[in-house]
């Protein structure tokens, strides 16, 4: 499937009665990598969540395509996600089995999600007995999966936090040439040049923005 275009406009989040996104407007054509960058708290992850329909939003509207997340389970389809927080779980969920859950993906687009991410080795390993770094990769194969099966979208929270500098160097050069849109949270300024164009958000609200 094609990469995906979004648009976002006048999208707000609150955490309680504290605003986190404040009418924030947003638009990654086909096959544009936006890279989101931040302080901590600035509402980076919460924006991510809120494209997702996992954190609820006070106003604004989605478009995927030019459609609404009218069935937020069909929307997320069209996404690949990398979220920030991974853990191997309570169950003893293998890597080959997240891979697998990124949905119908053929044995070959399996294999090589896990050769992109390098993590082949580590296909029957439990999560829960990876280091930080391996689970991080993990997860990145289970989202090229995600795009081997169709996703038109990239969300990624700090997809190489947990890397050493070698191998943020390697997934960022994976992850500027995956061929979707991308909206990709960082703090790794090696990773943000890769993509098309960096924004900021600060206080809830995006800047550096074309006029």
């Amino acid at each position: 499937m094609d990469a995906a275009t979004l648009e976002v406009c006048g999208l707000s989040c609150n955490v309680g009665t504290r605003a986190v996104v404040a009418n924030a407007s947003l638009r990654i054509v086909a096959g544009e990598r936006v890279a989101l960058v931040g302080g901590n708290g600035s509402g980076k992850t919460t924006l991510l969540r809120a494209l997702l329909g996992l954190h609820p939003q006070t106003q604004g509207t989605l478009r995927l395509d030019g459609r609404d997340p009218g069935d937020w389970r069909a929307w997320r389809r069209r996404i690949a996600f990398v979220p920030q927080r991974q853990n191997g779980g309570r169950f003893p969920l293998r890597v080959d089995e997240l891979i697998a859950s990124a949905g119908r993906v053929s044995v070959a687009d399996a294999t090589e999600a896990a050769l992109q991410a390098g993590v082949e080795t580590l296909l029957h390993r439990p999560l829960s007995g990876l280091s930080g770094g391996q689970l991080q990769r993990a997860w990145l194969a289970r989202a090229f999966a995600c795009v081997a099966r169709g996703a038109g979208l990239l969300l990624a929270d700090e997809p190489t936090a947990a890397l050493d500098f070698a191998g943020r160097a390697e997934i960022g050069a994976l992850l500027a040439s995956v061929p979707v849109s991308a909206l990709i949270v960082t703090h790794d300024r090696a990773l943000a040049e890769c993509c098309d164009r960096i924004i900021e958000i600060a206080g809830g609200e995006l800047r550096g923005l074309p006029p």
